[in-house]
């Protein structure tokens, strides 16, 4: 189905048709739908399965009418290179549209990070150590969020930051809409979501382990003392 039929705000679907993108992947197939319904969703979705498309078209479509001035929308990802890619997605989709956005992740200044928390962008992007960081300060308020999203919650996992993102729950509106992704569901990522979402649209699109494209796999039957003689050769050809 082309992207028009998801029923998008114009403005958006402008900025889809320029990038290139004539129909949606089968995570914002499936994902796109049940959040502009409002459904909380819960999806088991790889990198590069198009997910970051999949939560923000919906946020940005419901944010393009409302006043400026509050951020509405908080994502939360791992780490800084992927809130900045995220960042990079959602200003390419919003170049038609009034909407603006912010990251907020460790290693650079806090000053900017600070006038957007005081400015009140529509979508702010974070990692959850520098995002509890500023929440510390009395200028960094969520009072009035309607979107969560946590990406790639096992890499949170994995990287220790569950705890942060049980306390930067307490710092949000409990009424809201929460978008969860994850290319796992370890059980204590079950256990969060259960937390955290209401009654979530399941999507499940992980990918089965397969070797990247491009890459040609193949074997050698070799004696045990011909191996490292082998792989040198192997290595330097």
């Amino acid at each position: 189905m082309p992207f028009s039929s998801l029923k998008l705000h114009p403005s958006l679907l402008t900025s889809i048709r320029e990038l290139g993108f004539a129909r949606p992947t089968p995570i914002q197939s499936d994902a796109i739908p049940p959040a502009l319904a409002g459904r909380d969703v819960l999806a088991c979705a790889q990198t590069g399965s198009g997910k970051t498309a999949a939560f923000l078209l919906p946020i940005m479509h419901a944010l393009i009418d409302k006043p400026r001035g509050r951020t509405r929308a908080l994502v939360l990802a791992p780490t800084r290179e992927l809130a900045a890619q995220i960042l990079e997605e959602f200003n390419a989709l919003a170049v038609h549209s009034p909407l603006n956005g912010a990251s907020v992740f460790g290693g650079v200044s806090m000053g900017p990070q600070e006038h957007a928390f005081r400015s009140g962008v529509d979508v702010m992007i974070a990692t959850p150590g520098r995002l509890l960081d500023h929440l510390r300060a009395p200028y960094a308020k969520l009072a009035h969020l309607e979107y969560l999203v946590l990406d790639e919650a096992d890499r949170m996992l994995d990287m220790g930051f569950l705890p942060d993102i049980r306390r930067i729950l307490r710092h949000i509106p409990q009424k809201r809409q929460t978008m969860f992704f994850s290319a796992t569901m370890p059980p204590e990522i079950l256990k969060l979501t259960q937390e955290m979402l209401k009654n979530p649209e399941m999507i499940q699109r992980a990918r089965t382990a397969a070797p990247a494209s491009g890459i040609t796999q193949a074997v050698y039957p070799a004696s045990q003392d011909v191996k490292r003689s082998l792989l040198v050769h192997l290595l330097k050809s």
